[in-house]
């Protein structure tokens, strides 16, 4: 069975944005989807985060998993697949995903590393990048990085700033889109 996990960033909610969009939209498409609720998205804590992806992957070691990660949900899922050895992620999408070292207090722990991307390139076969052309908070040269370090494909959104509900982003077609073409 296809299986949809979708990750939320920092301060953010499992129901907020457009997540409960592409919920539904999968729905309609027989794919199971659900939004995960992470731990303490006002303070991250890195592992908090890799255990909450780990449980549901391996509780779900059957299924074809695939991930879905906005902003520090995407850096959570890049640091998951960096640690874990995985036979079920079939595909990743990342929006608005930073992952350059960082300053900010609060998410310093998933960002002061740089990144295994060999490690990570072989783990998974089918990656996904969106990223909105003026998003404030994460450039877009992040988003550029991680598509040519992994091969992944890079979708633009014009005017997307960072695809969150504060800019008006309660649907997400191109993530709907992009995980319609790689499960067939």
């Amino acid at each position: 069975m296809k299986k949809v996990f979708i990750i939320h960033g920092f301060q953010g909610a499992p129901n907020g944005g457009w997540r409960p969009y592409l919920m539904r939209e999968l729905e309609k498409h027989d794919i199971y989807a659900c939004s995960l609720s992470m731990p303490s998205p006002e303070a991250p804590k890195l592992d908090e985060w890799l255990e909450e992806i780990k449980h549901y992957v391996d509780i779900n070691k059957n299924d074809e998993i695939y991930l879905v990660g906005h902003s520090l949900g995407g850096t959570a899922i890049l640091r998951y697949l960096e640690k874990y050895t995985l036979s079920n992620i079939k595909g990743v999408i990342l929006v608005s995903a930073p992952c350059n070292q960082n300053t900010h207090e609060k998410i310093r722990d998933f960002l002061s590393n740089d990144f295994d991307w060999i490690k990570m390139k072989n783990k998974v076969s089918r990656v996904v990048v969106i990223h909105g052309d003026d998003d404030p908070l994460v450039p877009i040269s992040e988003a550029q990085k991680i598509s040519q370090e992994l091969k992944g494909e890079l979708v633009i959104v014009p005017s997307g700033k960072h695809l969150n509900e504060s800019a008006g982003f309660t649907e997400l077609p191109e993530a709907l889109s992009a995980l319609i073409e790689m499960m067939k």
